[in-house]
């Protein structure tokens, strides 16, 4: 067996304690235990390292040079033991920590402010990363080593990843307020089939498109895209400008800042679009990311949802 493996952080504190106080009875009452305690771990501290440490008189013990020798570092493995225990506690606290987070443009500008804002106000101490990607690469971004996880709307399984719900959406109509559709409680799918429709391209957003035409095409119609566009904020403007009819998810639409359009629930059939916590399976999250986890969670949930 290696001396590494035999000497015992008490023996080291008993070492010290013994060193700096230069009697028993001292170092006894400093580190709260009996002498006979002290005097056994000192003898086996110099039973393992097969060194004399300290010259025992009827008054004190004496340091040899064997002890000068190993206080310097004795202190700083104890000191390192500390600062580790400070740390661990620290994490565990949510006082320091890191936090890598991905998500989709969209997704951080409309969803994520409040979140953020929060978290940062809560843990002040926590480095916050924010990776925005395009919807397409981010399961291959919560994939990737330095992400903890990310939200969003994965249109996929992966098996090598786990999804939380965060929220439960539907896709929702957004028009104009002066539109034949505004201010309806819901509009049935199948009254779109003769609506101009600005829609997601192909392949972004979620997979958003596939379900458009899906839900339509269940209802028996046709959508009519006369726009495609890449982001939320183009569709936004185009409806604002009565090109024509848009459909996102109502959280999202929710937080438009639009004062001249509106949004309407999709019914016939009802679509699901969920924001969910995706992480990599077998990774437990850290502390910290746990809290921005309850955060989103919590902000989330008091969203304005169709």
């Amino acid at each position: 067996m290696s001396i590494e493996t035999q000497l015992s952080l008490r023996q080291l504190r008993a070492f010290v304690a013994v060193y700096r106080l230069g009697k028993l009875a001292t170092a006894a009452s400093r580190l709260s235990v009996t002498e006979s305690a002290v005097s056994t771990m000192l003898r086996q501290m110099e039973s393992t390292l097969n060194l004399r440490l300290f010259d025992r008189t009827s008054r004190s013990l004496v340091p040899t040079q064997a002890a000068q020798e190993i206080i310097e570092r004795a202190e700083r493995i104890l000191g390192d033991v500390a600062w580790l225990g400070t740390r661990m506690e620290d994490l565990g606290d949510r006082r320091i920590g890191r936090v890598h987070v991905a998500v989709t443009a969209t997704v951080g500008s409309v969803l994520m402010p409040g979140v953020v804002r929060r978290f940062r106000d809560a843990y002040p101490g926590v480095q916050l990363v924010l990776d925005d990607c395009a919807p397409d690469q981010f399961l291959a971004r919560v994939s990737s080593e330095p992400v903890d996880f990310g939200i969003g709307t994965p249109e996929r399984e992966d098996a090598l990843l786990v999804s939380r719900l965060l929220l439960r959406d539907h896709l929702c109509l957004v028009c104009a307020t002066d539109h034949p559709l505004a201010g309806r409680r819901q509009v049935r799918w199948r009254e779109l089939a003769k609506e101009p429709v600005i829609a997601v391209r192909q392949g972004l957003a979620y997979g958003m498109r596939g379900r458009m035409e899906a839900a339509a095409a269940s209802a028996g119609i046709a959508l009519n895209v006369v726009h495609e566009v890449n982001f939320l904020s183009s569709a936004f403007w185009m409806a604002a400008s009565g090109l024509g009819v848009s459909i996102w998810a109502s959280a999202l639409a929710g937080r438009m800042h639009y004062e001249n359009l509106t949004r309407c629930r999709l019914v016939g059939p009802r679509v699901p679009m969920d924001f969910s916590l995706v992480h990599k399976r077998g990774r437990s999250l850290s502390p910290a990311a746990e809290a921005f986890v309850e955060i989103a969670r919590g902000e989330l949930a008091g969203m304005d949802i169709l």
